[in-house]
Parts: C-alpha cells; sequence; structure tokens
C-alpha cells in the first residue's frame, strides 16, 4: 500500500476534521487538533511495510495526542516511533516532557496517553510497530518512553538514516522487499531499544513536578526492599533469551549457570505467575510466531521450530494452538485464512 493525501484539495474550514480522520485511520486513534489559525495545509503519506505502518505527516502546526478517554475506549497496544526530520515537537508521557529536536527520535507508547505538540512547520516520521514484532525488547519499550533520542551515535545513527531514507526506495517496490524492509527495520528498532535501556543515561528527558502524582512520592520506603531478586530475575530472563535457540536449555541449566539451586529458581518465579519452562516455551513460541509473520521467510515450520529449540514439530504445532488457538501455518501472510481473523486499517 502507498497512499499520499493532501490537504489542498479539501476546504479550509474542513480540513481539522480530514487531518483528525486521516490520522486516526492510517495510523492510530489519536486527536489531532491544529494549533493556530492558519490553513491546516499539508502532506499525509502512508506506506505498509510488512507488519510495520509508516506514516509521514508534513504540515503547520498541530497537536496529535493519545487521550485518557482514547486510551480507555479505543484500546491499542502498538508502538510508535517518531522521527523528527524537520521542526521541534514537544512530547508528553509518564509525567515527562521533553523537546524532540530535528533528527532526533522518540518512542510512544499506545497504551498509554501522550502528546506530541509540533510548535511550527514540521515533518515527522510516524513508525507503526506491533510489539510481537520486537520480540523479547519488547518489554524494555516502556523504559525508553518520554525521551529523545539523538541520531550522531549507536544504534540511533543506523536507525535514523535508515528510517528517512525508507521513503525513497518504497513507492514502486514490490510487496516482498517491502516486508524484508519491515523485518528488517523491526529488528533494528528492537536492538536500539536494548541499547538506550543497557545506558540509563541515554536520551534526553526533562522532569515537570507538576506533572508527578503526588499519590505515589518516590520516597525510599516506597522502593523495591529486595533488589537482589529482581536483578536476578531480570539477568535470568535475559539469560533465556539469549539461549533460546538450544534446545538443551532447563531449568537445571539456568540454576547451574547462575549458581543458585533448583528450588531457588523455581520460588523465584513464584510471584511471576509462570514457571520457567513455561517461560522458555512462551518466549520460542513468540519468536516463531514472529518469524513465520515474515512473507520473505520461506522456510518450513519445522526449521523454524527446531531454529527456536522445540525439539519436535508436532509438540511446537501443538503448543503453538493451545498458545493461539490456530496451527502455526496460519500465521504465514499467505497461508489459509483464520475464522474471525479481521485486520485494522
Amino acid at each position: 500500500m502507498h497512499t499520499v493525501r493532501s490537504a489542498a484539495s479539501v476546504p479550509v474550514a474542513d480540513r481539522p476534521e480530514w487531518w483528525q480522520q486521516g490520522v486516526r485511520h492510517w495510523l492510530a486513534p489519536l486527536r489531532v487538533l491544529p494549533v493556530g489559525t492558519r490553513s491546516c495545509a499539508g502532506l499525509l503519506r502512508a506506506d505498509d511495510l510488512g507488519y510495520v505502518r509508516m506514516v509521514s505527516i508534513e504540515a503547520e502546526p498541530m497537536r496529535i495526542s493519545r487521550t485518557p478517554r482514547l486510551v480507555a475506549t479505543a484500546p491499542d497496544d502498538r508502538l510508535v516511533l517518531a522521527v523528527q526530520t524537520r521542526g521541534t515537537a514537544a512530547l508528553h508521557q509518564d509525567g515527562q516532557s521533553v523537546l524532540v529536536e530535528q533528527g532526533e527520535l522518540a518512542l510512544l507508547d499506545l497504551r498509554r496517553s501522550f502528546a506530541l505538540e509540533q510548535r511550527a512547520e514540521f515533518r515527522t516520521l510516524l513508525l507503526r510497530v506491533p510489539r510481537s514484532g520486537l520480540g523479547a525488547s519488547e518489554r524494555r519499550a516502556d523504559r525508553v518512553t518520554g525521551r529523545a533520542f539523538a541520531t550522531t551515535g549507536g544504534v540511533g545513527a543506523v536507525l535514523g538514516p535508515f528510517v528517512t531514507g525508507l521513503e525513497a526506495c518504497v513507492a514502486g517496490a514490490s510487496p516482498a522487499v517491502r516486508d524484508g524492509l519491515g523485518g528488517h527495520l523491526a529488528d533494528l528498532i528492537a536492538t536500539w531499544i536494548e541499547e538506550a535501556t543497557e545506558d540509563p543515561g541515554t536520551g534526553r528527558i526533562q522532569h515537570f513536578p507538576h506533572l508527578q502524582h503526588p499519590q505515589h512520592p518516590q520516597h525510599p520506603q516506597h522502593r523495591d526492599p529486595r533488589p537482589h531478586r529482581s536483578h536476578l530475575l531480570a539477568r535470568i530472563r535475559g539469560f533465556i533469551d539469549e539461549r533460546l535457540r538450544d534446545p538443551g536449555l532447563s531449568p537445571s541449566v539456568i540454576a547451574e549457570s547462575h549458581r543458585i539451586s533448583l528450588r531457588s529458581l523455581h520460588h523465584l518465579f513464584e510471584a511471576e505467575e509462570t514457571t520457567v519452562c513455561r517461560l522458555i516455551k512462551r518466549r520460542r513460541l513468540e519468536e516463531c510466531a514472529r518469524e513465520l509473520a515474515r512473507r520473505g521467510d520461506g522456510r518450513t515450520l519445522s526449521a523454524v521450530a527446531q531454529g527456536w529449540g522445540f525439539r519436535s514439530p508436532a509438540h511446537f504445532s501443538r503448543s503453538f494452538k493451545e498458545a493461539y488457538g490456530h496451527a502455526p501455518r496460519h500465521v504465514r501472510p499467505d497461508g489459509p485464512a483464520v475464522a474471525g481473523r479481521s485486520s485494522s486499517g
């Protein structure tokens, strides 16, 4: 899909509603309000790259927000990566505010309210990504929202130019090329999130006291009294993700690698509403589903299953159906349709 729409053909009085409906349809349930009394001129472009949707907005000042009411009435758990290619935007999310300068990145979480205020004529690229497309990095995404990230170093120096260069090559690209680009983009965003969370100092952040919630003061008595447990649990989860492809990964291997007893390992997960074995299987199924969803991947179901540590294709198929309610072949873009499955624009 490649769509370009211009507000120039719309009567000035109708343009605010035109922008509202366009952004809502092509991106997500959001509220769009023009800033000032200008003509609301501009362009809106949309492209599908596999399971990633890229929306480009070039317009006069406007405020794009996910209000608490929309969060409650129009649930959406996807993420949006914003790349500011011209102008400066003020981002507000999670009680934090920061200016996103030209050339910088910011991550928006559609599960929570936010506002992106474009204060002058601007151009921004908004990439909507399903959480499942980020694999294990999805769990870390909420640590980087509400910040502005430069694209002058680290993974950002690769991600920024990659995103801004996409528009020039996708318009005439085949579906297979688009799917491949979307997969590479999701992997790059996941890697960027990993890097950003490894270094807490990455990304600018500004706190505004009046936006904080006074009913939850950050006093020492409210901190986790068992930091060692949370750190150990995080290390174990990371260890599992790094070794998912190893069919020999087991609770005993994990316990031995972290120098704790098997009993202590199981006790550690009692408050997690899962077991170690269930976590391993769930993560393997998530990665298999993510890989199968890419049209460009021609590997067999058995190869994908074995590649993520399943010893038996039959066990994989049975586990997949128990988890998702349908056989793994239905996940492939060219596979048989699943009853009741629908897609949103």
